[in-house]
This record gives C-alpha cells, structure tokens and sequence, in this order.
C-alpha cells in the first residue's frame, strides 16, 4: 500500500482534473500528484491522488460516497504510487 496514495473510481466524465484536486484539497490537504485517467467516451473514469501528507489520504478515504459532478465517487486506498505521465521523467529525477 502508498500511505499517501489513494485510488478513485466512479468519476462524473465532466469533471475535470482541476475541479478534483480542488475538491480533495478543500477537505483532506494538500495534493502532490493528480492523475485523472479515461476520456469522454466512457461515462465514469478513474484517479491517482497522491498527497503530501498521509494522514490527508487517510481523511480522503472519507470522501468515498460524495457526489462529485452527478456521481458519488469512490475512494480506496492505491496499492501503486502515482506514476509520472512520460516515463523519461523518472530518468531525469
């Protein structure tokens, strides 16, 4: 498990990855890392969200049921770290 990871399923389509780094920010804490995967074909997608601090990803566990857009999201704790979009970002880490 990543403590400071979590895992969302169930994402509204027309939510976009602003509006839910906003959301988690405004009640868990600070977000390090977002990945929203999936695009407008299918009606739900899911999400990576790694926080600064772990006690934020265990708040947002919380979150699992809200409505987000039309949708209740749901939130587990991710078994993976949030991977960085282009693989040669690792080697320049």
């Amino acid at each position: 498990m990543c403590a400071r990871t979590i895992y969302c399923t169930n994402i509204d389509k027309m939510v976009a990855q602003a509006d839910l780094k906003l959301f988690f920010e405004s009640i868990c804490g600070e977000v390090f890392r977002l990945r929203l995967l999936g695009d407008y074909h299918h009606s739900t997608r899911i999400a990576f969200v790694e926080f600064v601090m772990a006690e934020s990803a265990t708040a947002a566990l919380n979150s699992s049921g809200v409505v987000l857009g039309s949708l209740p999201i749901r939130v587990n704790p991710s078994k993976t770290p949030v991977r960085p979009r282009d693989p040669r970002q690792l080697m320049s880490s």
